[in-house]
């Protein structure tokens, strides 16, 4: 299960860019906290989620890829089970019941969820790859991302809900299912969606939405966030205004500045160059898990790399977008970047997969 790490074959430069990106939103996290009085508190506990992701995407990038391959059911079943427990032990956090709280620490399943059904994916599309067009395969892949999405919708998060039926979506696309079966599910997507938004979203959803197409609807309520997210952006204009200078994310302006908003505070921080250079940096994340694509030679390594980039490219548009007022709050964090234990550190275990099957295309099993 365990083997040697050979270096030549580790992709270092997703490695430097991964850290890069960690360092950039640490520094920023710690920035927030000493602008607010914290003494870095959101920071320190960043680090230390660090720390432990480090160790696991070490540990990650040296186990066989078989052993994913092996294990991928039992993974989805972990998850799954996590899901169903949170809504019995869990802590609610912000009307969402999808915490386990451990003393200081909190632990969110959903985020283990995400490595879990790339895995599941992977191995179900790599069984079935003589049979991708067929309808029993676009059914199959269905239910096995509709089983963790109604549980997660039932917390109720509906980002993190939304951005696995996106990554289903994109999944579909990539393997070129046949467009009677997307077309159909666009249409029983608007048909739920209409269901949902009489029967199943709460005001405050439906603020969301309403806030979505017009920020001015409601510009205290709903709408605050958007906008304070927008002048905050607006407000570094070309070179930025400093680190921990900045008005809209120092003098609590700005809610949520360290997790769903993080981009923001780096825009009004660093400017548009700072801003670009951001962007860049995951542009070349994506760069390199592709190349890892097109170099694969084995359909589960593929499959595997291709569900990473779809799920961890879909959370960084899902949140950019947000912040820069584009598409909904949704409270999907930015992966690498954002505060959040959970996140940083399944994003790293998923990260360190990828570097598996990095290795095991070139004949490492």
């Amino acid at each position: 299960m365990i083997r040697l790490p050979q270096w030549r074959l580790f992709d270092w430069a997703l490695l430097l860019d991964t850290l890069w990106l960690i360092a950039i939103g640490i520094i920023t996290i710690w920035s927030v906290d000493i602008a607010r009085g914290t003494d870095g508190a959101n920071g320190k506990r960043q680090l230390f989620a660090f720390a432990i992701g480090l160790v696991i995407f070490a540990v990650a990038s040296v186990v066989a890829a078989n052993f994913y391959r092996a294990t991928a059911h039992w993974w989805y079943a972990a998850g799954i089970a996590a899901l169903v427990l949170v809504l019995i032990f869990g802590t609610v956090i912000r009307g969402t019941r999808g915490w386990f709280q451990i003393g200081e620490f909190s632990f969110q399943p959903i985020e283990f969820m995400k490595v879990a059904l790339v895995l599941a994916f992977a191995k179900f599309a790599s069984r079935q790859r003589h049979a991708l067009k067929h309808f029993s395969f676009f059914l199959g892949s269905a239910f096995l991302v509709a089983l963790p999405m109604a549980l997660t919708i039932v917390q109720p998060d509906f980002g993190s809900a939304m951005l696995l039926g996106l990554f289903w979506f994109c999944m579909m696309l990539l393997v070129r299912a046949r467009a009677r079966y997307v077309v159909s599910l666009v249409a029983l997507v608007a048909v739920a969606g209409t269901l949902a938004w009489f029967f199943v979203l709460q005001p405050y959803q439906k603020d969301r939405l309403i806030t979505f197409i017009d920020p001015a609807h409601d510009p205290l309520g709903a709408g605050y966030n958007i906008t304070q997210s927008i002048i905050a952006v607006g407000s570094g204009r070309f070179l930025g205004r400093g680190l921990g200078l900045g008005s809209q994310s120092q003098l609590r302006f700005l809610p949520e500045s360290h997790t769903d908003f993080i981009f923001a505070v780096i825009a009004e921080a660093f400017g548009l160059i700072g801003s670009l250079i951001v962007v860049g940096s995951f542009v070349l994340l994506w760069y390199r898990l592709i190349r890892m694509m097109t170099r694969a030679t084995d359909d589960f390594h593929l499959f595997v790399l291709a569900g990473a980039l779809v799920m961890l490219a879909g959370q960084w548009m899902v949140n950019l977008g947000a912040t820069i007022g584009l598409l909904p709050v949704t409270g999907v964090p930015m992966p690498l970047v954002s505060y959040g234990g959970s996140s940083l550190v399944s994003t790293l275990l998923l990260l360190g997969i990828a570097e598996s099957m990095h290795s095991a295309k070139r004949g490492e099993y």
